[in-house]
Parts: structure tokens; sequence; C-alpha cells
């Protein structure tokens, strides 16, 4: 599956993103912490076969869900509808779970999850996040994707408050093949990303992705750059940025919905890459962003390799999250 809201050109690329079916496998076995833990947790409610809905196991039912991460709006809308659909007969687990995956498919896939294209011109994508949260190496997976499907690709190194985050963006840039606006450490990251906003207009570029510092959520001054940032792109290439997609860190748990509300508003975000599904047992997080701040999932990050990043695709995601342990 390409990235674009439009059928890519080089969609039969064999090293383009994989299917559905191959997703699946990929995110389930990111999953696996997550899953692992909910149908754990989940089966403990069970004494026997099938387990008699009342109002003692809807308030254990809740108390799980809660403690997955998934949220208190979606532990009560499943525990509803359980209530709804079950009250004083019995539900097996595989019913359970069947219902549970649903209510998640049907919340996560509000709002899309293709990146969203420029009529004309290059697309701009802004990427913003915390320190740690894997920005720079989530910029440097995007990028390959998009060189993959045959898009040129040009970079704007933001993040000018650590030499050591524009050197690293670089060597990914050469790794991968794609060119690199930089500056000197100190400068102004507004130039950087007008700079490159500007040569990716100029030079006909498909794709600019622009880096920023890390910053934390509560940095007032830094979080209104954003914003400065955002106006000076527009300048250069109408209606951009066309993205600006906040980076999670799928193990941060509820510490990603403050991180989420603080980046929403500042920043304009449009979208959500959730980094390190693979290391974390919260990746339920994503439910409670999406319901909360209206931010769709675009992409996720499965691994350490450059390939290890996939389209979000919510049923594959809420069956991998609900999977049985093989």
């Amino acid at each position: 599956m390409a990235f674009w809201n439009k059928k890519s050109d080089a969609t039969e690329n064999p090293d383009a993103p994989q299917k559905s079916s191959g997703i699946f496998g990929g995110i389930r076995a990111a999953l696996q912490k997550t899953s692992q833990a909910l149908n754990t947790d989940i089966r403990d409610l069970w004494k026997s076969q099938g387990e008699l809905v009342d109002d003692e196991f809807l308030k254990r039912l809740f108390a799980v869900l809660i403690k997955s991460d998934m949220g208190g709006d979606m532990a009560r809308q499943i525990r509803d509808r359980i209530g709804k659909d079950f009250r004083a007969r019995k539900v097996d687990f595989s019913e359970m779970l069947s219902i549970i995956s649903e209510e998640i498919r049907e919340t996560l896939e509000q709002g899309g999850t293709a990146i969203h294209r420029a009529q004309s011109g290059p697309t701009v994508i802004l990427v913003v996040g915390v320190n740690g949260s894997g920005k720079t190496t989530s910029i440097a997976k995007l990028a390959y994707k998009f060189t993959q499907e045959g898009q040129r690709v040009l970079l704007g190194a933001g993040d000018t408050f650590r030499a050591a985050a524009v050197e690293q963006l670089t060597i990914w840039s050469q790794r991968i093949g794609c060119d690199i606006v930089t500056a000197g450490q100190g400068a102004d990251p507004g130039v950087v990303a007008y700079q490159a906003a500007q040569k990716a207009r100029d030079e006909q570029y498909d794709v600019c992705i622009i880096d920023t510092a890390g910053r934390l959520q509560t940095q007032s001054n830094l979080m209104q750059e954003l914003d400065k940032i955002r106006r000076v792109i527009g300048k250069n290439v109408p209606e951009a940025p066309h993205e600006v997609l906040l980076v999670l860190d799928a193990t941060a748990g509820q510490n990603a919905i403050s991180q989420a509300r603080g980046f929403s508003d500042a920043a304009g975000c449009t979208g959500i890459v959730l980094a390190k599904i693979d290391g974390s047992a919260k990746g339920g997080v994503i439910v409670p962003i999406r319901q909360q701040f209206d931010l769709p999932v675009k992409l996720v990050g499965l691994g350490e390799q450059m390939s290890d990043l996939a389209v979000f695709e919510p049923e594959a995601f809420a069956n991998a999250l609900l999977a049985e342990p093989s």
C-alpha cells in the first residue's frame, strides 16, 4: 500500500510497503507484548467455558480494559455493549475478543490513514515530538519508504539545537539516497524550514520532510516556535505543511496522551506516528488519543529496520491487539 491517498505509480515495486496480510503479521509481532498482557487479563475473568454477564463481571471487565491503556471512554463503550448484548447471559472468551476488536476497529477507522498529498508541487511534512520519542528514526524510515515508491525526497534538518541531530539525519539521508538541507548548530530552525520548502518547490521534489527539535509540550516558547515554522513553510509552498505528524513513543503509555494534548493545538497536528510498539505493552494508548484529540494514526513503527514502518490499518491493528498468543 502506498502512503499517498492517491494510487502511486510505484505500487508494483516489490520493495514497496506490504499488503494487508503482510502488515497484519508485522503488527501482530510488534504488538505481542500488548496483546499477551491484554489476553491474559481478559482470560483471567473466566472461571469456566462461559461467564455470566452481571454487574460484578462488568466491573471486573472495565478494570481490565482500563489497565490496558485504551482509555476510560473506550472501556465504558465496550463494557456497556457487553452489558447490553449479554446481560444475564453467558459470554465466551472468543465472543468477548470479537466485540472488543470490533469496537476498537470502528473507532480507529475514523479520519483515514493515508498521508495527504499536495494537489500540485511538493508535499511538505512537518514532524514534531518530544526528545527520545523516535522522531529522527521515524523520519528516516518515512523517507526510505517514499524513495522506495519512486518519490524524490528532500529532508530539512530543523533540529538545530543539537549538532548530533543534524549529523544523524545527514547520515540517514546518505544511506537512503535523498537530499538534505542543513544549517549550523544554533541556527534559526524557521530559516531551515523556509529554505527546505523553497528548494523542494524550485527543484521539483515530490516530498519534503522537515525535522524539528524535540521539546516538551509544557515548553510554551518552544511550542510557539512550531507555529512560526508552519507559517514560514507556507510562504514557499501554498497550503503547506500538508501533514504535521506527531511522533509518539508507544512505551510512554498515558504520558503519550499528555503529549498529544500539548502538541495537537500548538503544532496543528494532523496525524500520529506511533513508534516503538514492538517494545511496549501499552499499544492500546492510541485508542484514547484517537477519541480525545481526533488525531488519526497514520503510521506505526514495527521494529528497528528501515522497512519497519507501515501505514496504519485499523482492522489489522485491532485484530493483532486481541490476537491470542500463538
